[in-house]
């Protein structure tokens, strides 16, 4: 491991790092130039507050950016929100572009923009503290930045799983899991059951895939290996149509104008968890893409019947608390109650004569 230096380099010479996992969430193609990096940031990172401390009380000498050098260039590993703020407050063209805030600034302090302090050292030796920071640590990325990081340094540098959650002080397997999460991922788009850009939102929510493939009744339908394995490919090869309709049900598609069924991971997730264990539930969602009407179909009918006759006495107590003020003498709703009383004296009788028609257990002999 060399010994790391702090040198001041002239921030023309600064580039955006494209391999930066954080701008994986958003790009889903080869990023173009420096200007869509600065925007994505700007939307995502919130660089607006940079630029108020930037411009206050100029650049914080003692944090420098962390700076490689690849193909003659000096490529900023970590601190690319900074660099986009002080472009912004260097470049009236970039601020505009970004639609910036940009305060007016000391002459000494913009002119300490220029060159900026920068820590030079390489990928291989900084991915403990990028990973501890990032993936673990105070300043956590998104779920699927962590994923690819994580599977870079594992492909990269050679280290294991094990050794990545150890150096960053993962106690709780997320390191396997994110990377289990990826590779079924990458299935997917190998298998072209599925296209990252296809998706019916703009932000890949990764973690409802990732956290999703934790649930028994998921993982199962979909042959998943289990996280400790370290598999490269987890899905088996004729669970492809499988991992496809999840993948669907997960992210939608813009080109079979699908929605996902999945907008929050509680209770969205659960329920289709329990869905994908019970045949005729799937049958019921693969037909209508509605996942409430496949959940409860995934229930046993005691369950439904009892949950159902429940909320039925919640609701008439609530209509009966608001009778005073609330009928108003319609012969309309008379008639809805009727009907109420009809239905409720018809399903009473119904329960009576299944109770008495059931048998009855025998007293045990002596």
């Amino acid at each position: 491991m060399t010994t790391p230096t702090v040198t001041d380099i002239d921030v023309d010479q600064l580039e955006f790092d494209v391999k930066n996992p954080r701008l994986a969430e958003f790009f889903d193609s080869p990023i173009q130039n420096e200007m869509d990096i600065i925007k994505i940031l700007w939307e995502t990172e919130d660089v607006q507050e940079l630029v108020m401390s930037i411009t206050a009380s100029g650049f914080f000498r003692h944090e420098p950016l962390i700076v490689v050098e690849e193909s003659d260039k000096f490529v900023v590993i970590e601190g690319n929100r900074r660099l986009a703020a002080v472009k912004a407050i260097r470049d009236p063209a970039v601020a505009r572009q970004v639609k910036a805030n940009i305060p007016t600034i000391a002459a000494d302090l913009l002119d300490g923009l220029n060159r900026l302090p920068c820590l030079i050292d390489t990928r291989e030796d900084t991915w403990r503290f990028l990973g501890f920071k990032h993936v673990n640590g105070p300043a956590k990325w998104g779920s699927y930045a962590k994923a690819r990081y994580v599977a870079s340094v594992n492909q990269t540098f050679n280290v294991s799983l094990v050794q990545i959650a150890q150096q960053i002080g993962d106690n709780h397997n997320t390191v396997q899991r994110l990377f289990r999460g990826l590779k079924v991922i990458e299935q997917a788009e190998d298998w072209e059951v599925f296209r990252r850009e296809d998706r019916w939102h703009r932000h890949f929510s990764f973690s409802h895939l990732y956290t999703g493939l934790d649930y028994p009744g998921i993982s199962s339908y979909i042959g998943l290996t289990s996280e400790e394995a370290e598999d490269p490919e987890p899905v088996p090869s004729e669970k492809r149509t499988e991992l496809g309709e999840l993948c669907l049900w997960l992210y939608g598609s813009k080109r079979k104008d699908a929605r996902p069924i999945i907008r929050s991971q509680n209770p969205h997730l659960r329920q289709l968890d329990a869905v994908l264990g019970n045949r005729s539930a799937v049958a019921s969602l693969r037909n209508t893409s509605n996942l409430q009407a496949a959940f409860a179909a995934s229930r046993p009918p005691t369950n439904r019947f009892e949950e159902s006759l429940v909320a039925a006495m919640e609701s008439l107590r609530e209509a009966r608390a608001m009778l005073s003020d609330g009928y108003d003498g319609s012969g309309e709703l008379l008639a809805t109650a009727d009907g109420v009383v009809a239905l409720a004296t018809d399903l009473h009788a119904e329960m009576v004569r299944k109770q008495f028609a059931s048998p009855r257990p025998q007293p045990s002999r002596p």
